[in-house]
């Protein structure tokens, strides 16, 4: 027995040295029973001079107040995502972000265990995000010329309701108050965005978009709204997004992944249009117009708690749905089309079409990608072609592999098994999603409709 535990300590511990993040763990008197390389290149240290030691002894700075360790000891409860400002044994100053849980055997807490981040390299990040941004908006700035790339034009469609979405964009396009656009992913929502900014009195100022769930949520309030000198260390007195977008427009991409905390800043911009950054007692009146996106309904945002309902009824003064390339069914062969003539052009191809059963696959496939799989499916099929025609044979083998309609399964018992085509379908999509996303698990998810951990989960089990 003795030997069994020996062993599973040293498994464990060497599971914890390859972890590629900080891990530090203390006991219930706040002495370091384990520390890894990687939490010691954070603080500065020497696994030797924090490993056995009490905290105190390690980083004078902390007390019982400020040790986010000795705080969960005390109160039992996880803290998330918190930065921690402190200085190590040396003197230097070290900043981190931190998720700190309650060890438990059975029912007693018998110590801490803290998985910290460098927040410093995060912040530079951010920064550097920010001097992209306005390095680019200087730069657009002298050539005078247009910030967008695409207009509602590139937003192809021979669908009425589409079309007729497009012509009442055009029209609000020119008020300044606020917009909401939903669609799935793979619809077309940046494209209609930088549309509506093409289309509005703002179209000669900056257009800046940010995806809310590409940055860490402890730097989306800085890069948002820009930071003030000595906010933290080595801070300077940096532009935020809203101002670098005075004058023009911002979207906000992937709204509900704001923290809510965030979404009520938000609100009091959209309210007075003041921003005020990071550190700072001074307000600053910015000229912004935003628009922001989502891919889940707002409904469900809502009722998921999200989205704020009082920034919901803010945004929603102007909102459009764009519809899934499945609800707009004439589009498919019309965009099919467009396809094939794009990538004659630039693959020197003379593909004149697609042969009928081709046609009529495209037809009834589901699209969960919507437009977005349908122009790389036809860029994947123009490369592999060797004719005139598009054909089966050239599908992508996720396609290619998809179960065959209804009326082919045969009469045998395992071919009209509920339980082995609903899992056989279930895998051919998931590959399918993880080829589109090549291999991104967070986009994967979201061509499937369904959460992260639900996929790692059917993952592990396929």
């Amino acid at each position: 027995m003795a030997q069994l535990t020996a062993l599973t300590q040293e498994v464990l511990t060497a599971i914890l040295k390859s972890i590629d993040e900080g891990i530090h763990v203390v006991n219930t008197e706040g002495k370091t029973i384990f520390y890894n390389e990687v939490a010691a290149r954070h603080d500065g240290m020497n696994v030797k001079e924090v490993l056995g030691k009490h905290l105190f002894d390690a980083f004078p700075s902390l007390s019982e107040e400020s040790s986010t360790l000795l705080k969960v000891i005390k109160t039992g409860k996880p803290i998330y995502n918190q930065t921690q400002v402190y200085l190590n044994l040396h003197g230097a100053r070290i900043d981190t972000m931190n998720t700190t849980l309650p060890i438990y055997l059975g029912k007693d807490i018998i110590g801490a265990v803290e998985i910290a981040k460098d927040y410093s390299q995060m912040k530079l990040f951010a920064e550097r995000l920010l001097d992209l941004q306005k390095g680019l908006n200087r730069s657009s700035k002298k050539k005078s010329a247009k910030q967008v790339r695409y207009t509602l034009a590139d937003l192809m469609t021979i669908d009425s309701s589409f079309t007729n979405m497009k012509d009442e964009a055009k029209r609000l396009a020119k008020s300044d108050s606020p917009i909401l656009v939903y669609g799935e992913s793979g619809t077309g929502k940046e494209l209609f965005v930088q549309g509506l900014h093409h289309e509005s009195n703002r179209s000669e100022g900056p257009f800046i978009a940010q995806n809310c769930a590409a940055i860490p949520e402890t730097l989306l309030e800085s890069i948002l709204f820009g930071t003030a000198k000595g906010s933290y260390t080595g801070a300077v007195d940096r532009k935020g997004l809203f101002e670098l977008a005075d004058g023009g427009t911002l979207f906000l991409d992937e709204l509900h992944t704001m923290p809510i905390e965030l979404q009520a800043k938000l609100l009091r911009v959209l309210e007075d249009g003041m921003v005020r950054r990071v550190g700072s007692s001074e307000n600053i009146l910015v000229n912004v117009r935003v628009i922001a996106a989502m891919n889940v309904q707002p409904s469900d945002a809502l009722q998921d708690q999200k989205l704020r309902s009082d920034l919901y009824f803010r945004l929603n003064v102007f909102t459009f749905s764009l519809l899934p390339l499945r609800d707009r069914k004439e589009d498919i062969l019309f965009l099919a089309a467009h396809f094939i003539e794009e990538f004659n052009n630039k693959l020197h191809k003379k593909v004149n079409g697609m042969e009928n059963r081709l046609e009529t696959f495209f037809m009834n496939y589901h699209w969960p990608g919507n437009v977005r799989e349908l122009k790389h499916t036809i860029e994947y099929m123009m490369n592999v072609c060797n004719t005139e025609w598009l054909t089966e044979e050239d599908l992508p083998i996720m396609l290619k592999n998809l179960p065959a309609p209804l009326h082919r399964i045969g009469d045998s018992t395992e071919e009209i098994s509920l339980r082995k085509n609903i899992e056989a379908l279930e895998s051919r999509l998931i590959n399918h999603a993880l080829e589109l996303s090549k291999g991104n698990i967070n986009q994967a998810a979201k061509l499937l409709e369904i959460p992260r951990q639900t996929l790692q989960y059917k993952l592990k089990k396929l």
